[in-house]
């Protein structure tokens, strides 16, 4: 295994940051300026914007544009903030040797990516995907769980999201389009230290779809729920009826995105738990934190850095894969970013059983 060598990592190396002046974006910029001052490049597809911050204008929906960017020259890695509509911007940056940090949460897209590991290895270029709350710092859990019953049959994930946030437009759009998604598995009751017993529901976070194949782990659920009790059960609700479930018409969606983007009921606390079960034997863990977006920003960060410091081979790669990035919640911990704990209690149990 080969550690992957950045073009242009030295002191002419620039970090392009596209979304960087989105809720996830700026978190990154800010970050990484601290650590590589002088280096890391803003951009987005506001052009007086840019002009402001002294970034560029790009648009990841225009390949052609993105490309000429690329090959100018001196660009050593870039983070997607945003997620464009397929692979095109990925494979642009790989088959040049350019690292890419990618926040994407679609499972589909993540597996376009994952398609082009060939690619990366033999252009040299790392890319780490799932970088993020979930996916991201779920998936790390999982490993962590998963690895201390020695090998899970099951690992169940719950997300607790705070709905008094102010998430950005991409966001939004894919909590709405989940909501309007079948998904298999049924709620669950479980416990959540610091916000009690919650009703979570199936929610197709792309985290369990990558991690049976990335851990072998054969039976994985992740399940979402609110901090506001109503409004967890009123979006669910939208999802119930099969076809004639209004979240899947596309007035409704519409209307649902302008409501959430403009009403904040509830704070910004979020926490995350993963448990693992082999047998009888179970482990437990949860994460807790406030500002979701700010601590998705700093976990694509921190694996940016860890990119750039060569820690992460040449190749695709899911974060649980990385790893230089295993400890990264006890990082964030240290930093006062989240808070980390063992639970033994309260694990996942279906929406009604009696257990």
């Amino acid at each position: 295994m080969t550690t992957a060598k950045i073009p242009g990592a030295g002191p002419a190396g620039r970090i392009l940051v596209v979304g960087g002046h989105g809720a996830v974006g700026t978190v990154v910029v800010r970050a990484l300026d601290a650590w590589f001052p002088g280096r890391v490049l803003p951009a987005g597809r506001d052009e007086a914007r840019a002009r402001r911050t002294g970034g560029v204008r790009v648009d990841v929906g225009v390949p052609d544009g993105f490309r000429r960017l690329l090959d100018r020259g001196g660009v050593a890695l870039v983070v997607l903030c945003v997620e464009p509509r397929d692979a095109t911007v990925a494979r642009l940056c790989l088959e040049r040797g350019v690292g890419l940090v990618d926040v994407g949460a679609t499972a589909r897209l993540l597996d376009g990516v994952t398609a082009l590991d060939g690619t990366a290895r033999r252009a040299g270029a790392p890319a780490v995907l799932s970088v993020g709350v979930a996916p991201g710092l779920t998936n790390l859990l999982a490993r962590r769980v998963h690895e201390a019953v020695g090998g899970a049959d099951r690992v169940d994930l719950t997300l607790l999201l705070g709905a008094g946030e102010r998430h950005g437009a991409d966001a939004l759009r894919w909590t709405v389009e989940g909501l309007a998604t079948p998904v298999p598995g049924r709620p669950a009751r479980v416990g959540l230290p610091d916000h009690g017993t919650r009703t979570a529901h199936p929610f197709p976070f792309s985290d369990q779809y990558t991690l049976p194949g990335t851990l072998g782990v054969p039976d994985v659920t992740t399940r979402l729920c609110l901090d506001s009790r109503p409004l967890t059960a009123a979006l669910f609700a939208l999802r119930r009826g099969g076809r004639a479930r209004p979240a899947a018409r596309p007035g409704v969606r519409r209307l649902l995105r302008d409501v959430m983007g403009r009403v904040h009921v509830g704070g910004d606390a979020f926490a995350v738990r993963a448990d693992a079960w082999r047998g009888e034997r179970h482990a437990g863990l949860v994460l807790g934190g406030r500002a979701q977006s700010r601590v998705t920003g700093l976990v694509a960060a921190h694996v940016t850095r860890a990119v750039l410091d060569g820690a992460v081979p040449a190749g695709v790669r899911h974060i649980e894969e990385v790893a230089a990035l295993t400890g990264l919640p006890d990082r964030l911990a240290a930093e006062g970013a989240v808070s980390l704990r063992t639970v033994t209690s309260g694990a996942p149990r279906p929406a009604g059983s009696a257990r």
